[in-house]
């Protein structure tokens, strides 16, 4: 997988917030002091487990921005499988631009591989089910369009990246509707907001009597917050005979113990925080063959 044109822009404004938090004004003085400054070496970004790579082009441009001099050859694609020992990437140029670029480039590649991995272990839960596994907006702040990027490079689909491109309606919007039938009504209201025209419409409810309401208006998706199995496959059983179009996406507390369970419930969709808040980062190392 490639960066699109924002989430480029999404990557060198990070970058450009990660470098000086490293080197300051005065830069690695330990390399400084230590290394010569004509010495040239050679090195490898290698996994030190199974996984999925993510990030490749952003350390690309991370060590870019370090030394334009340094060459770095991709080995791998994001969105591969790797095992322990895989070489990612070489890198090759002045030694004291090497270090100075290690850190933050591996930070940007264990964070958005560890996303890729977790969002593969996910999808390959449900293999052979008819479901789409999707993050949600529980991202780092200012990572989003990145840590996104990567749940697709694990397989997984992006749900919406904010609160201004699509309309998900939840159980606070709700509260705040008055008079009768105030879920059905939600849907009304923001389709005939101006501006939403072509906007699909997203529903949270949290119990069967809701959504039987919503589904009168007929919303492209339905949201079932925090339900059993039993719900769900209830849920789908009204939403078969009320209204076939409308998709389903169940939600809350989901984890890879339960996924394959809830995913038997024929629901069309599960989105999981996990992806983004929880995953740990992938173990890679940078090993260095020094070189004349």
């Amino acid at each position: 997988m490639e960066l699109s044109r924002t989430e480029t822009a999404a990557a060198l404004a990070l970058i450009a917030l990660a470098l000086p938090e490293d080197l300051g004004e005065f830069g690695d003085r330990t390399s400084l002091a230590t290394i010569p400054a004509d010495k040239r070496a050679t090195a490898i970004f290698v996994a030190r487990r199974d996984g999925v790579v993510a990030g490749l082009p952003v350390a690309k441009l991370v060590c870019d921005a370090i030394d334009s001099r340094l060459l770095f050859e991709p080995k791998s694609t994001d969105g591969a499988g790797v095992a322990p020992g895989a070489v990612l990437a070489i890198l090759s140029g002045s030694l004291r631009s090497i270090l100075a670029a290690e850190r933050t480039a591996l930070n940007f590649l264990q964070r958005l591989s560890g996303i890729a991995t977790i969002t593969r272990q996910y999808v390959d839960t449900v293999a052979g089910l008819p479901v789409q596994i999707l993050d949600t907006r529980k991202t780092t702040p200012g990572w989003r369009l990145l840590e996104k990027y990567a749940v697709r490079c694990g397989g997984g689909v992006n749900h919406r990246i904010g609160l201004y491109d699509a309309i998900l309606i939840k159980d606070n919007h709700i509260a705040g509707i008055e008079g009768p039938n105030p879920v059905r009504r939600s849907v009304e209201l923001a389709r005939a907001f101006p501006g939403n025209e072509g906007l699909s419409v997203e529903v949270e409810v949290d119990s069967i009597e809701q959504l039987r309401e919503v589904l009168e208006a007929k919303p492209e998706i339905v949201l079932l917050d925090n339900m059993t199995s039993e719900q769900l496959r209830e849920c789908v059983q009204l939403r078969n005979q009320l209204a076939p179009d409308t998709r389903l996406e169940a939600s809350g507390g989901i984890t890879l113990a339960t996924l394959r369970n809830i995913a038997e419930t024929d629901v069309d969709r599960i989105s999981v925080g996990a992806l983004t808040h929880s995953a740990p980062a992938f173990d890679i190392g940078l090993d260095r063959e020094l070189r004349s």
